[in-house]
């Protein structure tokens, strides 16, 4: 259903507020060179700081600048259930062709706690769903037992898997149901975990570099490996150069130096330090982007 690279889109920012315009030109750079989907919302989203209204709104507008060319994934997740209900029914409503679901964070819940949050959300709304394991943002690791009994209800369909533990997806990817799909929610890890069966990449690099990030997916999808190692080391710069500081700082950053939109994030996130600046330079430079 969904496999590929999909861009963790950022939401750029103009006076303070959403900015359309932007986020459609962005939307077009990215479709026009050859990323397979669009993931608005999510922590590179700045998802944490939008309102409820800007949060809709963004969905909305990607839907509808996307226009049906590739699949939109919604990111609804939240760490109160019925909060996550209403902005997953949201997405369907204006026409996303999936949503993203990050496991609670703050709350801490219990593996049966997380279980029983995915079911209601399932349950609540008819809509395909990709389950969100990022424990370093969560502080809770949704363990391969919980995923594998989630992959069993019909809507839940796969997991963005951030644990960043080989092992772990290798449990998830053989205690799940066969056909659940499993896609990378770590860049540098992405070409690891789709030799062992993940079938893509909820990416970040995408947003500067979406042409060699769909490039390197597509490429071990058909067990090419040598093509996918090559575009693999071609981007290693790039995955450490976006992460110098926390995500979305890096990455706005550079889509800055690229003239694709202002460099605005919101607080309690700051723009990205000086001294990382020549770092990220060089690796957009070497990546041939910049």
């Amino acid at each position: 259903m969904f496999s590929g690279s999909f861009v963790a889109i950022v939401t750029p920012f103009s006076d303070g507020k959403f900015d359309e315009k932007a986020m459609a030109d962005l939307i077009e750079f990215q479709i026009t060179n050859g990323t397979h989907g669009i993931v608005p919302c999510g922590t590179t989203g700045e998802s944490a700081t939008l309102t409820a209204e800007e949060h809709a709104r963004v969905v909305a507008v990607t839907v509808e600048a996307v226009n049906k060319r590739v699949p939109v994934i919604a990111g609804t997740g939240s760490n109160s259930t019925d909060e996550a209900i209403i902005f997953t029914k949201h997405a369907k409503a204006v026409g996303a062709d999936g949503a993203l679901l990050i496991t609670p964070y703050y709350n801490k819940p219990t593996q049966e706690g997380l279980f029983r949050h995915f079911e209601a959300v399932a349950k609540a709304v008819d809509l395909p769903q990709i389950l969100y394991n990022i424990p370093g943002r969560t502080s809770i690791n949704m363990l391969p037992a919980t995923t594998a009994r989630l992959s069993h209800i019909p809507s839940i369909v796969g997991i963005k898997e951030g644990s960043g533990s080989l092992q772990q997806v290798s449990e998830v990817i053989h205690q799940s149901k066969q056909d659940f799909l499993v896609l990378s929610g770590d860049d540098p890890l992405t070409l690891p975990m789709m030799a062992i069966g993940a079938k893509g990449v909820i990416t970040v690099t995408a947003n500067v570099a979406p042409t060699d990030m769909a490039q390197m997916v597509s490429a071990a999808l058909k067990a090419d490996y040598e093509q996918a190692r090559t575009l693999h080391y071609k981007l290693t710069p790039l995955f450490n150069a976006l992460f110098l500081e926390t995500n979305p700082i890096p990455v706005k950053a550079a889509l800055a130096m690229m003239g694709k939109m202002p460099e605005k994030v919101r607080l309690p996130l700051t723009l990205l330090a000086d001294e990382y600046r020549p770092k990220l330079r060089e690796a957009l430079q070497q990546a041939g982007v910049l």
